[in-house]
C-alpha cells in the first residue's frame, strides 16, 4: 500500500460485502476514511441470491477499522434519496470532507425476456439507475464545496458495454449507468471532478453464487446459442472483488487525474468482440 488516498474520504454504496466491501477495504488501505451504506436487508423478489445482512456490514466495518482508518456505516436503501443525503451530510460533518463517490450498489435478475414482469423491470431499474443517480446527487455537491476536485466512479457491467443475455432489464440499467457517467463527467468537469464507469465481467461475489448460476442456466435453456456471448480472452472466467477494487482505487487516485468520461472494462476481454 502506498497511501495514495491519504487524507481523502470516500462514500461507497453496497458496501456490506462483495465488490463494495473490497472497494472500502482497498481504499482504507490506501489511507481513505469511508462513509459506507448498504441496504443490509431484503432485496426485491426477482433477485435469486441472498440479501446482505447487518452482520455483513459489521464485518466491513471491522475490516476497514483493521487498516487504522475510520468508517461510518449505515443501513440505507439507495432508492431513498433523503436517507442517502442525510448519511452523506452526517459523514462529511464527522470526517470533514468528501473526495470520492463509488456508486456500487446494484442487483441482477436472470430472466428470459418474456418472463420479466413489470414489477421486476421497475425494481432493477429503480435500484441500478435511480439508486446510482441518488448516490451521485447525495454527494457531488459536497465534493464541489471542498474545492479540491474529486472522483466519482459508477459501477456498471460488461452488460453496460455489450449486453447480457437473459437480463433485458439489467442490460438496460447498466447502459443507463454508462451514459450517466459520461453526462455527469461533462457537467462536473469544470469543478475538476472526474466521472468514470467501471465494467466488470463475472465476479466471485454472492451475485455470482450458486443460486444465481442456476437461474442463468435455467434462462439459458430458452436460447442455448447465447450462452457464450461473453466468452473472455484470458484463462480466468471469473474475477475476484479485489481485482475490481484495484481499478476503482486507481480511478479514485490522482494517478488517473486526466481520465474522465471513460468506460473501464475489467472483464478479461469479454466485451471486445
Amino acid at each position: 500500500m502506498t497511501g495514495r488516498l491519504a487524507g481523502k474520504v470516500a462514500f461507497i454504496t453496497g458496501a456490506a460485502r462483495g465488490q463494495g466491501r473490497a472497494h472500502a477495504v482497498r481504499m482504507a488501505g490506501e489511507g481513505a476514511d469511508i462513509i459506507a451504506v448498504d441496504v443490509a436487508g431484503k432485496l426485491p423478489s426477482c433477485v435469486p441470491y441472498d440479501s446482505a445482512t447487518p452482520d455483513d456490514l459489521d464485518e466491513t466495518v471491522r475490516l476497514v477499522e483493521g487498516t487504522g482508518r475510520k468508517i461510518l456505516a449505515s443501513a440505507v436503501d439507495t432508492r431513498d434519496f433523503d436517507a442517502l443525503r442525510e448519511t452523506v451530510d452526517d459523514g462529511v460533518a464527522a470526517l470533514g470532507r468528501l473526495d470520492v463517490i463509488v456508486a456500487n450498489a446494484g442487483i441482477a435478475a436472470p430472466q428470459a425476456w418474456n418472463e420479466i414482469t413489470p414489477e421486476s423491470f421497475r425494481d432493477v431499474m429503480d435500484v441500478n439507475v435511480t439508486g446510482t443517480w441518488n448516490t451521485v446527487m447525495a454527494g457531488a455537491q459536497k465534493i464541489i464545496d471542498g474545492g479540491r476536485g474529486g472522483s466519482i466512479i459508477l459501477i456498471s457491467s460488461a452488460a453496460g458495454m455489450k449486453m447480457q443475455p437473459f437480463m433485458v432489464h439489467y442490460t438496460a440499467s447498466k447502459h443507463a449507468v454508462t451514459g450517466m457517467a459520461r453526462a455527469f463527467a461533462a457537467e462536473l468537469g469544470k469543478h475538476s471532478i472526474r466521472v468514470n464507469s467501471v465494467h466488470p465481467g463475472p465476479v466471485n461475489t454472492p451475485m455470482g453464487s450458486g443460486d444465481m448460476v442456476a437461474a442463468i442456466g435455467k434462462a439459458s435453456e430458452t436460447n442455448p446459442q447465447l450462452a457464450n456471448v461473453l466468452t473472455p480472452f484470458l484463462p480466468d472466467w471469473v474475477s475476484q472483488p479485489e481485482d475490481i477494487a484495484d481499478a476503482v482505487c486507481w480511478l479514485a487516485s490522482d494517478e488517473s487525474r486526466h481520465v474522465t468520461a471513460a468506460r473501464i472494462p475489467v472483464d478479461q476481454g469479454s466485451t471486445q468482440y
